[in-house]
């Protein structure tokens, strides 16, 4: 099944000028600054959060010009914390290319990656919408909190559950919940409306963060990030979480431990994710990305328009079934 092309069908207009709108927002006409956003704007990428803002809308009224400022303000904002991201962990890939700081150098980074958030807040205040500029500002803090909690995380010698969802929640799940609940308002949504889209983007966002770990456990040049990168960064996530704390091997404790120190090499990652697929870990995470996908199926159910079930439905699965 092509779910890109079922989810975009009701919106396919309405995205286009929103891609159009986003390269304008990323364009400067020379310099530096020219290159490093022209070098961004070849991420292209799904545009996932965007396109769940835009059906959102449609699915409670119309899609409008608040919509799509709104949906570009969030892009651009995630686009920033991005760049930014990969100057905190030093990664040097993106998405299959080279990531900015990785072309150039940490200071260009950070500086685009503040023109553009400086960008995100001008696009969401044409909105003219006190709420949702308020709700994008607030984003943004939460996001900064989410890696701030997940570096702190690091250095916490418990392996818990519990501390992974909250990490995961204000990283990723906290973006999804946003375009939900962006698109709702700028449609006129009432209250209890707007509380089950935001759950709903939860739940996809959730969903989304767990698949994207679990790649970490697969060789795969689709990814576009190094297979085993989070371990290499200190980062225990939900399989090998799972594996850890429902097994009694202390060789592997005593790995994890290198994990968080940032003393483990990659044959000992190896031995890691292989022990990890031996004691469930990764059943284990689908498991609870099956049980994020009913409470996401149940809003579908009962508060999409009938008319666009397909396409959430197939939003949904594309999330949960994605390979890349």
């Amino acid at each position: 099944m092509d779910y890109l092309s079922t989810i975009r069908k009701p919106i396919e207009g309405e995205m286009n000028n929103f891609v159009e709108l986003f390269n304008q927002c990323l364009s400067e006409e020379d310099g530096l600054l020219g290159t490093v956003l022209s070098h961004i704007r070849q991420r292209g990428g799904k545009r996932m959060r965007p396109i769940l803002i835009l059906l959102t809308a449609l699915n409670y009224g119309k899609i409008s010009d608040v919509t799509q400022n709104s949906a570009l303000g969030l892009e651009l904002l995630h686009t920033a914390s991005l760049v930014h991201d990969d100057v905190v962990d030093e990664s040097s890939e993106r998405r299959g290319q080279a990531s900015v700081n990785a072309s150039y150098n940490n200071k260009v980074a950070v500086l685009v990656g503040d023109y553009i958030l400086s960008t995100a807040l001008l696009r969401v205040a044409l909105s003219n919408n006190h709420r949702i500029v308020q709700l994008l500002a607030d984003l943004g803090r939460i996001l900064a909190a989410g890696e701030i909690l997940q570096l702190s995380n690091i250095s916490n010698q418990e392996i818990s559950e519990d501390v992974y969802y909250q990490v995961i929640n204000k990283k990723t799940a906290v973006l999804f919940e946003a375009c939900s609940e962006l698109g709702a308002i700028s449609a006129g949504a009432s209250e209890a409306e707007i509380a089950k889209a935001r759950k709903f983007g939860h739940n996809i966002g959730m969903i989304f963060q767990i698949r994207d770990d679990i790649f970490d456990y697969y060789d795969s040049k689709e990814i576009g990030k190094p297979t085993g990168n989070d371990m290499t960064e200190g980062k225990l996530t939900l399989p090998v979480i799972y594996a850890l704390n429902n097994s009694n091997y202390e060789s592997m404790q005593t790995l994890a431990k290198k994990v968080k120190a940032g003393t483990i090499n990659s044959d000992e990652i190896a031995v890691l994710v292989e022990f990890t697929k031996q004691h469930g870990g990764i059943e284990y995470a689908e498991q609870k990305m099956e049980e994020f996908a009913q409470e996401a199926q149940k809003y579908i159910d009962e508060s999409v328009k009938p008319e666009l079930k397909e396409a959430f439905t197939a939003y949904l699965e594309y999330v949960i079934q994605r390979n890349k």
